[in-house]
Protein backbone atom coordinates (compact mmCIF):
# COMPACT_ATOMS: atom_id res chain seq x y z
CA UNK A 1 0.00 0.00 0.00
CA UNK A 2 1.39 3.66 -1.11
CA UNK A 3 -0.71 5.38 1.24
CA UNK A 4 -2.23 4.08 4.80
CA UNK A 5 -4.78 5.66 6.88
CA UNK A 6 -4.68 4.96 10.45
CA UNK A 7 -7.03 6.66 13.14
CA UNK A 8 -6.40 7.06 17.09
CA UNK A 9 -8.05 9.48 19.46
CA UNK A 10 -10.05 10.87 16.96
CA UNK A 11 -6.95 11.57 14.28
CA UNK A 12 -6.81 9.93 11.31
CA UNK A 13 -3.03 10.03 9.57
CA UNK A 14 -2.98 9.86 5.98
CA UNK A 15 0.54 8.85 5.39
CA UNK A 16 2.82 8.06 2.31
CA UNK A 17 4.61 4.92 2.00
CA UNK A 18 6.71 4.44 -1.35
CA UNK A 19 10.03 4.91 -0.18
CA UNK A 20 12.90 5.92 -0.95
CA UNK A 21 11.21 9.44 -1.45
CA UNK A 22 7.72 9.35 -1.55
CA UNK A 23 7.07 9.92 -5.53
CA UNK A 24 3.42 10.60 -6.26
CA UNK A 25 2.63 8.44 -8.89
CA UNK A 26 -0.80 8.40 -10.58
CA UNK A 27 -1.58 5.33 -7.58
CA UNK A 28 -0.72 7.40 -4.88
CA UNK A 29 -2.66 10.47 -6.65
CA UNK A 30 -5.71 8.66 -6.79
CA UNK A 31 -5.61 6.97 -3.50
CA UNK A 32 -4.68 10.23 -1.57
CA UNK A 33 -8.36 11.33 -3.15
CA UNK A 34 -10.18 8.42 -2.22
CA UNK A 35 -8.68 8.55 1.45
CA UNK A 36 -9.54 12.44 1.66
CA UNK A 37 -12.79 11.40 0.36
CA UNK A 38 -12.80 8.48 3.65
CA UNK A 39 -11.85 11.06 6.08
CA UNK A 40 -14.46 13.65 5.27
CA UNK A 41 -17.27 10.63 5.40
CA UNK A 42 -16.41 9.07 8.99
CA UNK A 43 -18.11 10.79 11.49
CA UNK A 44 -14.41 8.84 13.98
CA UNK A 45 -12.13 11.19 12.16
CA UNK A 46 -12.08 15.02 13.35
CA UNK A 47 -8.77 16.24 12.81
CA UNK A 48 -6.19 14.62 10.16
CA UNK A 49 -2.68 14.25 9.75
CA UNK A 50 -0.77 14.45 6.57
CA UNK A 51 2.64 12.46 6.52
CA UNK A 52 5.31 11.40 4.57
CA UNK A 53 7.53 9.67 7.16
CA UNK A 54 10.40 10.31 9.51
CA UNK A 55 12.91 10.63 6.57
CA UNK A 56 10.69 12.70 3.75
CA UNK A 57 7.49 13.74 2.96
CA UNK A 58 7.42 14.17 -0.34
CA UNK A 59 9.83 14.89 -3.29
CA UNK A 60 7.73 15.54 -5.84
CA UNK A 61 6.21 13.98 -8.58
CA UNK A 62 7.07 10.31 -9.92
CA UNK A 63 9.17 12.10 -13.28
CA UNK A 64 9.74 8.90 -15.01
CA UNK A 65 6.10 8.47 -15.19
CA UNK A 66 5.67 12.00 -16.42
CA UNK A 67 8.40 11.83 -19.16
CA UNK A 68 6.28 9.03 -20.80
CA UNK A 69 3.49 10.84 -20.74
CA UNK A 70 2.53 13.58 -24.51
CA UNK A 71 0.29 16.31 -24.25
CA UNK A 72 -2.92 14.44 -24.53
CA UNK A 73 -1.90 12.34 -22.07
CA UNK A 74 -1.56 14.66 -19.72
CA UNK A 75 -4.44 16.87 -20.25
CA UNK A 76 -6.70 13.46 -19.75
CA UNK A 77 -4.38 12.87 -15.99
CA UNK A 78 -4.15 17.14 -15.24
CA UNK A 79 -7.75 17.55 -13.49
CA UNK A 80 -7.30 14.03 -11.63
CA UNK A 81 -4.19 15.30 -10.65
CA UNK A 82 -5.81 18.55 -9.37
CA UNK A 83 -8.81 16.68 -7.98
CA UNK A 84 -7.07 14.68 -5.69
CA UNK A 85 -4.83 17.29 -4.05
CA UNK A 86 -8.29 19.62 -4.07
CA UNK A 87 -9.95 16.71 -1.88
CA UNK A 88 -7.07 16.90 0.68
CA UNK A 89 -7.42 20.61 0.37
CA UNK A 90 -11.47 20.58 1.42
CA UNK A 91 -11.51 18.16 3.95
CA UNK A 92 -14.16 20.00 6.29
CA UNK A 93 -11.83 19.24 9.31
CA UNK A 94 -8.53 20.70 10.35
CA UNK A 95 -5.60 19.45 8.69
CA UNK A 96 -2.08 19.34 9.59
CA UNK A 97 0.73 18.74 7.85
CA UNK A 98 3.91 17.17 9.42
CA UNK A 99 6.78 17.75 7.34
CA UNK A 100 10.00 15.93 7.04
CA UNK A 101 13.35 16.03 4.74
CA UNK A 102 11.76 17.11 1.64
CA UNK A 103 8.53 18.45 0.57
CA UNK A 104 9.19 19.32 -3.46
CA UNK A 105 6.62 20.16 -6.21
CA UNK A 106 4.00 18.06 -5.69
CA UNK A 107 4.95 17.23 -1.88
CA UNK A 108 4.74 21.07 -1.33
CA UNK A 109 1.63 21.35 -3.21
CA UNK A 110 0.13 18.66 -0.53
CA UNK A 111 1.64 20.44 2.25
CA UNK A 112 -0.28 23.64 0.77
CA UNK A 113 -3.12 21.66 1.22
CA UNK A 114 -3.16 21.79 4.92
CA UNK A 115 -4.88 24.52 7.44
CA UNK A 116 -1.18 24.12 9.41
CA UNK A 117 2.46 22.80 8.78
CA UNK A 118 4.67 21.80 10.86
CA UNK A 119 7.82 21.43 9.49
CA UNK A 120 10.74 19.69 10.74
CA UNK A 121 14.14 21.75 11.19
CA UNK A 122 15.87 19.75 8.27
CA UNK A 123 12.85 20.07 6.36
CA UNK A 124 13.44 21.80 2.45
CA UNK A 125 10.43 22.89 0.74
CA UNK A 126 10.13 24.35 -2.93
CA UNK A 127 8.62 23.88 -6.17
CA UNK A 128 11.39 23.31 -8.51
CA UNK A 129 9.42 22.37 -11.70
CA UNK A 130 10.47 25.38 -13.85
CA UNK A 131 13.97 23.14 -13.63
CA UNK A 132 11.86 21.22 -16.03
CA UNK A 133 10.29 23.37 -18.09
CA UNK A 134 7.08 22.93 -16.49
CA UNK A 135 4.43 25.14 -13.16
CA UNK A 136 3.22 23.81 -10.58
CA UNK A 137 0.46 21.89 -11.85
CA UNK A 138 -1.42 20.41 -8.64
CA UNK A 139 -1.96 23.59 -7.37
CA UNK A 140 1.01 25.52 -6.16
CA UNK A 141 0.68 28.62 -8.77
CA UNK A 142 -2.73 29.23 -6.84
CA UNK A 143 -2.20 28.02 -3.30
CA UNK A 144 1.24 29.24 -2.73
CA UNK A 145 0.15 32.61 -3.72
CA UNK A 146 -2.56 32.26 -1.78
CA UNK A 147 -0.33 31.72 0.98
CA UNK A 148 2.33 34.13 1.18
CA UNK A 149 1.65 36.54 -1.12
CA UNK A 150 2.13 36.67 -5.06
CA UNK A 151 5.90 37.94 -5.31
CA UNK A 152 7.18 35.57 -2.79
CA UNK A 153 5.35 32.64 -4.59
CA UNK A 154 6.86 33.99 -8.34
CA UNK A 155 10.11 34.09 -6.62
CA UNK A 156 10.40 30.52 -5.32
CA UNK A 157 8.19 29.48 -8.79
CA UNK A 158 10.53 31.38 -11.12
CA UNK A 159 13.72 30.17 -9.43
CA UNK A 160 12.88 26.47 -8.34
CA UNK A 161 15.25 26.72 -5.66
CA UNK A 162 14.49 25.30 -2.57
CA UNK A 163 14.50 26.65 1.07
CA UNK A 164 15.22 25.52 4.57
CA UNK A 165 12.77 25.46 7.36
CA UNK A 166 14.11 28.41 8.99
CA UNK A 167 13.19 30.66 5.93
CA UNK A 168 9.96 28.69 4.97
CA UNK A 169 8.88 29.95 8.57
CA UNK A 170 9.76 33.50 7.55
CA UNK A 171 7.86 33.35 4.58
CA UNK A 172 4.87 31.80 5.96
CA UNK A 173 5.16 29.04 4.36
CA UNK A 174 5.17 26.74 7.63
CA UNK A 175 3.79 27.58 10.70
CA UNK A 176 6.31 25.99 13.30
CA UNK A 177 9.59 24.68 12.75
CA UNK A 178 10.75 21.92 15.35
CA UNK A 179 13.19 18.98 16.23
CA UNK A 180 13.04 16.17 13.38
CA UNK A 181 12.67 13.74 15.77
CA UNK A 182 8.89 15.59 17.13
CA UNK A 183 7.58 16.61 13.98
CA UNK A 184 4.79 13.74 13.87
CA UNK A 185 4.39 13.92 17.93
CA UNK A 186 3.50 17.90 17.76
CA UNK A 187 1.43 17.53 14.64
CA UNK A 188 -0.78 14.91 16.54
CA UNK A 189 -1.03 17.11 19.97
CA UNK A 190 -1.90 19.96 17.34
CA UNK A 191 -4.73 17.69 15.93
CA UNK A 192 -5.54 15.61 18.84
CA UNK A 193 -6.61 19.00 20.78
CA UNK A 194 -8.37 20.32 17.42
CA UNK A 195 -10.49 16.83 17.65
CA UNK A 196 -12.40 17.37 20.82
CA UNK A 197 -13.23 20.85 19.87
CA UNK A 198 -16.89 21.20 18.28
CA UNK A 199 -16.98 19.65 14.78
CA UNK A 200 -19.62 21.76 13.33
CA UNK A 201 -17.86 25.28 14.62
CA UNK A 202 -14.67 24.17 13.38
CA UNK A 203 -15.86 22.84 9.77
CA UNK A 204 -18.05 26.58 9.91
CA UNK A 205 -14.93 28.16 10.38
CA UNK A 206 -12.64 26.49 7.62
CA UNK A 207 -15.32 26.62 4.98
CA UNK A 208 -15.96 30.55 5.71
CA UNK A 209 -12.44 31.19 5.81
CA UNK A 210 -11.51 29.03 2.37
CA UNK A 211 -14.46 30.23 0.74
CA UNK A 212 -14.02 33.49 1.44
CA UNK A 213 -10.96 33.69 0.08
CA UNK A 214 -12.01 32.88 -3.15
CA UNK A 215 -14.28 35.69 -3.53
CA UNK A 216 -15.03 39.66 -2.83
CA UNK A 217 -15.42 41.00 1.11
CA UNK A 218 -18.99 41.26 0.93
CA UNK A 219 -20.20 37.85 -0.34
CA UNK A 220 -17.47 36.60 2.11
CA UNK A 221 -19.18 38.48 5.20
CA UNK A 222 -22.01 36.73 3.70
CA UNK A 223 -20.63 32.80 3.85
CA UNK A 224 -19.89 33.72 7.45
CA UNK A 225 -23.13 35.54 8.65
CA UNK A 226 -25.12 32.40 7.29
CA UNK A 227 -22.63 29.85 9.69
CA UNK A 228 -22.59 32.02 12.32
CA UNK A 229 -26.34 31.84 12.41
CA UNK A 230 -26.91 28.46 11.44
CA UNK A 231 -24.54 27.26 14.55
CA UNK A 232 -27.13 28.54 16.70
CA UNK A 233 -29.30 25.57 15.75
CA UNK A 234 -26.52 22.96 16.97
CA UNK A 235 -25.93 21.05 20.61
CA UNK A 236 -22.31 22.45 20.54
CA UNK A 237 -23.52 25.62 20.83
CA UNK A 238 -25.56 24.77 23.33
CA UNK A 239 -23.09 23.04 25.39
CA UNK A 240 -20.74 26.00 24.92
CA UNK A 241 -22.47 28.54 26.03
CA UNK A 242 -24.19 26.67 28.40
CA UNK A 243 -20.86 25.96 30.20
CA UNK A 244 -19.30 29.56 29.58
CA UNK A 245 -22.04 30.87 31.76
CA UNK A 246 -22.13 27.93 34.61
CA UNK A 247 -18.72 27.66 34.63
CA UNK A 248 -16.69 30.08 33.31
CA UNK A 249 -14.87 30.21 29.11
CA UNK A 250 -12.89 27.59 27.89
CA UNK A 251 -14.46 24.48 29.72
CA UNK A 252 -16.87 22.96 27.58
CA UNK A 253 -16.82 19.68 26.27
CA UNK A 254 -18.09 18.56 22.87
CA UNK A 255 -19.43 15.01 21.77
Amino acid sequence: MTVTFEVRDGVGTIQLDRPPMNALDVAIQDRLRELAEEATRREDVRAVILYGGEKVFAAGADIKEMQAMDHTAMVLRSKGLQDAFTAVARIPKPVVAAVTGYALGGGCELALCADYRIAADNAKLGQPEILLGLIPGAGGTQRLARLIGPSRAKDLIFTGRMVKAEEALTLGLVDRVVPAAEVYDQAHVWAAKLAKGPALALRAAKESIDAGLETDLDTGLTIERNWFSGLFATEDRERGMRSFVEEGPGKATFL
